[in-house]
């Protein structure tokens, strides 16, 4: 079971998320579990505020660490001997992506910090945090949302939360780096639009083929940059990367 241990001040904004869809499933076949902690609840002020104006200046307020410090010192009490991670979802982290939520998957415990107003003060990164991490180059109001996202992305990779195993490997960016191809079902005619008749065909050797051209052909258009690390062969590197997209890639 992969633990997720979320440090918030607004622990109900996970009420929704946890009661649907595969997050509900998989807590309930025991394969995730979500221990929300509020560190509102260990600050020492007598007003119960976490955050303050930052030193040199600027706009907004920061989290402070004495909340926050004990809370993880709370949670880290309990993991000991666990292979644990904590993460802190920021704006200014390292990019998310399906690797990493793969690499995440292999982990016991994983905690995430979601911070609020302008962010945290540094000391709780400095001495709490593995790892920023960022959902993408924007910035939201705080950390929850992201941290979402995130457990999402990551607890599919955990055996038994997906229905068909399958589905991580053939999904978009985890097919040799490529988008995932288009696809269809029922019926084969909808309003006069139809299936491609080589997906009805049975022959898997030439669906394949179809769906690796296809699938090449939209991160071509979508997100020409991916094809320069993706696992291409030799004759797709020379279409792709020197005939098809000459002014992006080379």
């Amino acid at each position: 079971m992969l633990n997720f241990h979320i440090l918030t001040i607004f622990p109900e904004m996970f009420d929704s998320f946890c009661k649907a869809s595969i997050c509900k499933r998989a807590i309930e076949n025991s394969k995730v579990a979500f221990f929300l902690h509020n560190y509102r609840d260990y600050t020492l002020d007598k007003h119960k505020r976490v955050d303050d104006a930052p030193f040199g200046g600027g706009a907004g307020m920061l989290i402070a660490p004495q909340s926050v410090c004990d809370c993880f010192a709370s949670i880290k009490s309990h993991q000991i001997g666990k292979k644990v991670i904590n993460l802190y979802m920021s704006a200014s982290g390292m990019p998310f992506c399906q690797q990493m939520a793969e690499q995440l998957a292999a982990y016991e415990e994983i905690n995430v910090l979601c911070g609020h107003y302008e962010g945290v003060d540094q000391r709780i990164i400095d001495t709490h945090i593995d790892l920023e991490v960022s959902i993408g180059d924007y910035v939201l109001t705080g950390g929850e949302l992201p941290a979402m996202v995130l457990a999402d992305a990551v607890m599919r990779y955990i055996p038994g939360v997906l229905g068909n195993e399958q589905s991580t490997q053939d999904e978009s960016f985890s097919y040799d780096g490529l988008l995932e191809y288009p696809q269809y079902t029922r019926p084969a005619d909808f309003r006069g639009l139809q299936v491609p008749e080589i997906l009805l065909s049975g022959h898997h050797a030439n669906i394949r083929a179809w769906q690796r051209r296809r699938a090449l052909e939209k991160t071509a258009l979508v997100r020409p940059d991916l094809l320069q690390k993706a696992k291409l062969t030799p004759q797709e590197r020379r279409e792709f990367l020197q005939n098809l997209l000459p002014n992006n890639l080379n």
